[in-house]
């Protein structure tokens, strides 16, 4: 059954969905990046690095939309400073606390690794950043930054959870949907930038295959999400249901699979058609989401 007591609305609007947009892009695109370092071999390597700068770029703008929105932006070193002593102060029992720190240390980490594609690509040349792209030291950055990002991705899903709003708080599928969205949105991303990047072919399919498996699983998620409420409220109805149903099932989900499938259907176009796509239906996944719940 739905919660009966809720708190005020936290009036979340355009700018955090544009930051969990955003957030998801960068977590999805450093793991991504991490998995061809880990496991794929020298080709792959351009791919990884156009990775690591997406994951820099998208963190840089989520932090700046997330300081944005503040009522006092010029405080927002409080949310990691305590202001009386001032001392890093972590609270484990805030949700905005553990986020505000996860972002920084990712932010760490995806310049760091910026950093080094760079100096690999001889762009910059500084020594010390090249030498994070090999041997043991590139791997622990790999590994760490992955699973940074592979909780940057998720987290988002997981506020929502434990903020008491009608549909955030009565399931706990948010988390997962925004992880496996991040992840689609992210190879999509990839996907649609390598067409103007040096990217080794074999890498472009794994990514499609990548997309292709994520949208299955995603699709599985929502629709579980959508059947759920639908037993328990008439949302389906309104603006944010049909959002989700429109937007991200139809345009952002089942147009791409059968793009996959059936790639002959748009030409040379249609991998470019569907990452698109794919991205259009992950912001209004979020835009659906965040705006519908908060005017229940």
């Amino acid at each position: 059954m739905l919660d009966t007591l809720f708190t005020k609305p936290p009036r979340w609007e355009w700018l955090i969905v544009w930051y969990f947009f955003l957030g998801g892009i960068a977590g999805g695109s450093y793991f991504l990046a991490a998995l061809l370092d880990l496991w794929g071999d020298e080709r792959d390597r351009s791919t990884a690095r156009l990775g690591y700068y997406l994951a820099f770029i998208g963190v840089v703008l989520s932090g700046l939309l997330l300081t944005i929105d503040l009522n006092r932006p010029e405080r927002f070193w409080h949310m990691l400073i305590m202001s009386e002593r001032g001392w890093p102060v972590f609270k484990y029992w805030s949700p905005m606390s553990i986020g505000s720190w996860a972002l920084l240390l990712f932010g760490g980490f995806a310049s760091i690794s910026a950093f080094a594609a760079l100096a690999e690509e001889g762009t910059l040349r500084w020594s010390w950043p090249r030498a994070m792209r090999r041997g043991v030291a590139g791997k622990t950055l790999a590994i760490l930054g992955g699973l940074c990002g592979f909780f940057v991705a998720s987290y988002t899903g997981v506020l929502l959870t434990v903020t008491n709003r009608p549909m955030w708080t009565d399931t706990n599928l948010l988390g997962l949907l925004f992880l496996l969205s991040a992840a689609s949105t992210a190879a999509a991303c990839l996907l649609l930038l390598s067409h103007w990047w040096t990217t080794f072919a074999p890498t472009l399919q794994w990514l499609s295959w990548f997309d292709n498996h994520v949208l299955w699983l995603e699709l599985l998620v929502l629709m579980s999400f959508m059947l759920w409420f639908g037993t328990v409220t008439d949302w389906r109805l309104n603006m944010g249901g049909l959002m989700l149903l429109l937007g991200v099932v139809l345009v952002g989900i089942l147009t791409p699979l059968v793009l996959h499938a059936r790639p002959g259907l748009l030409g040379k176009a249609s991998p470019l058609v569907s990452a698109a796509l794919v991205l259009c239906g992950g912001f209004v996944l979020r835009a659906g989401i965040v705006l519908s719940a908060q005017r229940l």
